[in-house]
Formats: C-alpha cells, sequence, structure tokens
C-alpha cells in the first residue's frame, strides 16, 4: 500500500485495557498488528501490573510503530478505557479485551462499513468463545440484524470485541461510566439512540474463557443492568414498545445470570418477561419448561383447548399487554 493509499483511509484506534494478564496479552497484540487494515494506533493502558506484561509491552513497542502503551495504577477497566480513549487520535476506534482476539480481516470490514454511511456510528459483527488456551472454540454467534427492540430484548449482542465506532461520538457520550459495572452495554445502549447501529454478517472476534473475568461476578453484572435501564434518560420517552421490550430484556437478562439457585424464580423472571413483551417468547433458549403455564393462561384467557407448541404469534394473541400496565412491569 502507497503512502497516498494511507494518507486517504482513517486513521484507527483500538484500546486494550490490561492488567495482569501477560499470559494472553501477546496473542491480543499479535492478532491486532497482523490487521490488513493502516493506518493504525493501538493503545495499551495497563493498570500496573505485576506480571510480564511490562516486558512484553517493551518488546513489542520496539517492533511495532503502532503500539502505544502506559502502565500506572487505575481505578479499573473503566477507568483505563476512559484514559485510552481522552488520549487515541483516530477517527474509529475499537475496546479489545487483553485476553481477546480479533479475527482476519475484522478492521477492513468494519471501516468499510462505516465509510460508506456517514450516518452510522457503531458496527458490530458476530464472534466465538474459545477455551483458556486457545485450543477450541466452544461456541459461536448467529446474531439476527440489530434493531432498537431485538438489543433490548437480546435477540442480538454486541460484543465489546466485535464492535467498532465513531470515535468522537463516544466521547460526546463521556465514554465508560464508572457507575456501571456493564459500562460496555451501556455505551452501546445510549449510542444506539443518537446513530445508527449494524450488525454485519461476518465473525469479527474471538472472545476467550477462564477462571477470574469480571463475567464471574453474576450479581453485579445484573444489578448494574437493571440500573443501566432505569438510567437511560432516552428510554423514558420511547415508545410504548421499546419501554416494554426493555423491561423484558432486563427480566431475561436476569434469568440469564440468576441470582437465586431457585428454578422457580427464573420462571417468575421469564413469565413476567412475557407479560412485559410477548416476543420476549421468541428469545427463550428452552421453552418446553413454560409450556403448561402457557396453556393455563391460554385457557384463561377463553381460549379453547391447549397449544403443544407455542409460537411467538400464538403468545401475542393473548395481548397480554394489558396485564404490564404502566411502564413497570
Amino acid at each position: 500500500m502507497t503512502h497516498a493509499d494511507l494518507a486517504s483511509r482513517p486513521l484507527v484506534s483500538i484500546l486494550i485495557p490490561s492488567f495482569n494478564q501477560g499470559r494472553y496479552l501477546t496473542d491480543a497484540l499479535d492478532s491486532t498488528l497482523a490487521q490488513d487494515y493502516r493506518p493504525l494506533e493501538v493503545i495499551v493502558m495497563d493498570g500496573g501490573s505485576t506480571d510480564d506484561t511490562v516486558s512484553i509491552l517493551h518488546r513489542y513497542a520496539r517492533q511495532w510503530p503502532e503500539l502505544q502503551w502506559w502502565s500506572d495504577p487505575d481505578r479499573g477497566v473503566v477507568d483505563a478505557v476512559n484514559k485510552a480513549l481522552a488520549r487515541a487520535t483516530g477517527i474509529y476506534a475499537g475496546i479489545q479485551a487483553s485476553d481477546d482476539i480479533y479475527l482476519p480481516g475484522a478492521i477492513t470490514c468494519a471501516v468499510d462499513r462505516l465509510e460508506a454511511n456517514p450516518r452510522l456510528g457503531l458496527v458490530y459483527g458476530d464472534g466465538s468463545i474459545m477455551d483458556a488456551e486457545g485450543q477450541a472454540v466452544l461456541w459461536d454467534s448467529h446474531y439476527p440484524p440489530f434493531s432498537m427492540e431485538s438489543f433490548l430484548l437480546g435477540e442480538t449482542v454486541i460484543l465489546q470485541s466485535s464492535a467498532f465506532f465513531r470515535l468522537d461520538l463516544a466521547r460526546e457520550l463521556g465514554g465508560w461510566r464508572e457507575s456501571c459495572f456493564v459500562a460496555d452495554l451501556d455505551l452501546w445502549l445510549r449510542m444506539s439512540f443518537v446513530t445508527q447501529v449494524e450488525k454485519v454478517d461476518s465473525r469479527f472476534s474471538v472472545w476467550r474463557t477462564h477462571p477470574g473475568q469480571r463475567n464471574d461476578r453474576t450479581r453485579e453484572i445484573w444489578t448494574s443492568y437493571w440500573q443501566m435501564i432505569d438510567d437511560c434518560e432516552a428510554l423514558r420517552g420511547a415508545s410504548p414498545e421499546l419501554r416494554r421490550a426493555a423491561h423484558a430484556g432486563r427480566r431475561l437478562f436476569t434469568s440469564h445470570y440468576n441470582p437465586s439457585s431457585s428454578h422457580w424464580y427464573i420462571r417468575y423472571q421469564l413469565w413476567r418477561a412475557i407479560l412485559a413483551s410477548p416476543r420476549a417468547f421468541r428469545a427463550l433458549p428452552d421453552k418446553a419448561f413454560l409450556i403448561p403455564g402457557l396453556q393455563r393462561l391460554l385457557r384463561r384467557a377463553g381460549r379453547v383447548g391447549a397449544i403443544r407448541h407455542p409460537t411467538p404469534r400464538s403468545v401475542e394473541s393473548l395481548n397480554l399487554r394489558w396485564w404490564a400496565a404502566g411502564d413497570e412491569v
């Protein structure tokens, strides 16, 4: 690629918060620096690691001029991301965890979509999950196209490692909020109300699962998600359908992270979700154990007979929205 070609392409900033992840950091750096897209700046904000992270960063910085890094104590991952946002100079950006990896061509694909539509502020693709050693793929996502309702219901998920966005927009919105444990989801939610969002039919990243991750802190995740929905000013003025989807989505979110060991508690959350938005029925991974309860609801609603295999349409036909009068469901 010539200097003229590079000069005509927008700079992309990849922000990598890090703390004592030297075991995985080389994979994250290799997958980022091996991308076929340039110009690129890679900013690692390390929280003062005590493992071999700093020596790895010294070594990579000598070889790759795109890499910039700082290692100082911080207040956690949110603080690290916001520091990186403040230092970044790109037009577009991505936030990559120090234990995850990009797949080849991810940045080029995302930039092509962002450049093709100036009104587009956030794009994301599918992702995969791998084991701690990076030897086996455990799961692949296949999310449907983006819509606000599907996002609020959790039918489509914006994975942090597979998302790219306009840097100035993230700054205008204040970056990640330190008061929000699910800070990435919170930023995507706020972005979704002020810009166009697009799901790209391509796989952008692989997320690594291993002990000690933030994803293990389930109580903080689900309580923060509920607070995120309550704090979203844009939702208060949104349509009734979106407000119901948001309330249903947080019930589904709670059932997924299950702060209770009771199966009755899970059923309670799932039924509250369906009563708030019948479309939530589609988002359930296992519908079988809800069938008896749905049959009873249908009979009480005056329907003749029972439905063996309930569908979103049969649930919708109940017109259950009257059950969820008001905003709180």
